[in-house]
């Protein structure tokens, strides 16, 4: 009985000690509920002002990560993109819909868009919300030059992101149709249609406008826990991106990324056509190594990467090979359309800006060619120094020379030993026409040779 009457107690407090850990681990992994009367939560809020990408995506995680740490009310994401990667997208969509924090998504500011990519993470929000003048939609998928997507990949792909539209507005509670439309005619609203057929909740002209229309409704955050909005008098933090998500953000530019590229080409280029110069080599790789960086993040399409290369092969060429012109050609042809399809968009809708590419093309031939001619020019003309260099020069005569007798001669800042087959008097001028070992035959310079 005694050891019966000894358990009890121990196993009570083994119950109460599992039962506290419990509610502690809950309590860790649940924001908190402020306590009536206690002062308002704030809000956290992020930019992302540009193509949808891994950058952007991590961002974000991290963003609702740290919105969950800090006991913030909600994270606030002020959106502005052309759209970018679906691959992006769907790991940002999959942040949103895990959240354990309230995550707003608005479209701002006016003249701002959340087109292709963003339309899934507009929708994939608790609250979607707009701007007065702003734009939603044409979320098409696309191919290589932007060009739509034939056949039964083309159908595949599409069929795959209209489903995918179509779960974010089912999970949500928003108009499936429409986003499905949005996938498969490119259709594009403005903000006041997108409130009138529920594509989004709220338009609000400013963000304090946006706290205040939200306050008190109810969403629903991961675990099905459902979290009423009191924001109207909550502060804003503003959050920006590390260095790091900073610098990869940059390089996800194709624009920089093929900037980067052709830089990095050029440096290489003039470092081997003059070696010893080091800054081109060295700024060249540094170049090419961004680039590379950049290649992890945007898709890269590998035959446009290996025209590029096979465009340049063939200006170098130009320089060494008499083809009138037709390797010199090809060579701009190639690089040019490498340039058109260098990023693959069947996986997003970025490209390389027009203007860049004519831009780089002429740039890019004319330094190539321009350098190579430099070169080759000096490679063949004359010598300058050393013995070649010694043959056409005219000399001071300061010994005479004779048939069979050796003189001296001032040529190029030296003394040579001189011989002639003709009589040349100290003080006159000769000229070099030979240099036979240690010594230079020359011949007296006439008028005619002035």
């Amino acid at each position: 009985m005694s050891r019966g009457g000894h358990s009890l107690p121990a196993l009570a407090l083994l119950v109460g000690g599992l039962v506290a850990f419990g509610s502690s681990a809950v309590r860790a992994l649940t924001p908190p509920i402020p306590a009536a009367g206690s002062p308002p939560q704030w809000v956290n809020l992020i930019e992302i002002n540009g193509p949808i990408n891994p950058a952007s995506a991590d961002f974000i995680q991290d963003s609702i990560e740290r919105a969950v740490t800090t006991n913030a009310a909600a994270l606030v994401i002020q959106l502005d993109t052309p759209g970018g990667l679906l691959t992006s997208a769907q790991q940002i969509v999959k942040a949103l819909l895990n959240s354990p924090v309230p995550v707003i998504v608005y479209v701002a500011p006016s003249g701002a868009s959340a087109a292709s990519a963003g339309t899934f993470v507009t929708v994939a929000a608790n609250i979607a919300a707009m701007a007065p003048g702003t734009t939603i939609g044409a979320a098409h998928p696309v191919e290589m030059g932007g060009g739509e997507v034939k056949g039964a990949m083309g159908e595949k792909l599409e069929n795959f992101t209209a489903s995918f539209a179509q779960t974010i507005a089912h999970e949500r509670g928003r108009n499936e149709a429409w986003v499905e439309q949005a996938v498969r005619q490119s259709s594009s609203i403005s903000e006041r249609e997108a409130l009138k057929i529920h594509v989004i909740d709220v338009v609000a002209p400013d963000l304090r406008s946006l706290l205040v229309q939200v306050t008190g409704r109810e969403v629903k955050v991961a675990g099905g826990r459902m979290v009423k909005l009191e924001l109207a008098d909550a502060p804003v933090r503003h959050i920006k991106m590390r260095l790091g998500e900073s610098v990869l953000n940059q390089l996800a530019d194709p624009n920089i990324m093929y900037i980067l590229m052709v830089a990095g080409m050029l440096g290489l280029y003039f470092e081997f056509a003059h070696p010893g110069a080091y800054l081109p080599g060295v700024a060249g790789t540094i170049c090419l190594l961004l680039a590379l960086a950049s290649f992890q993040v945007i898709p890269i399409n590998l035959a446009g990467l290996l025209l590029i290369l096979f465009g340049v092969a063939l200006l170098v060429s130009e320089l060494f090979v008499t083809s009138y012109g037709v390797l010199g050609m090809g060579g701009v042809i190639a690089f040019v359309l490498g340039s058109l399809f260098l990023v693959d968009t069947s996986e997003s809708n970025l490209a390389v800006n027009r203007e860049i590419i004519a831009g780089a093309a002429v740039a890019l031939s004319a330094i190539i060619l321009g350098i190579g001619y430099i070169a080759l020019r000096e490679r063949r003309g004359r010598a300058t120094t050393g013995r070649e260099g010694l043959v056409g020069e005219i000399g001071e005569v300061r010994a005479a020379i004779a048939p069979d007798t050796p003189g001296r001669v001032f040529v190029h800042g030296e003394y040579w030993r001189a011989v002639s087959d003709m009589p040349v008097p100290a003080g006159t001028r000769a000229r070099v026409t030979a240099v036979d070992g240690l010594q230079v035959v020359v011949r007296p310079v006439t008028s005619a040779d002035d």
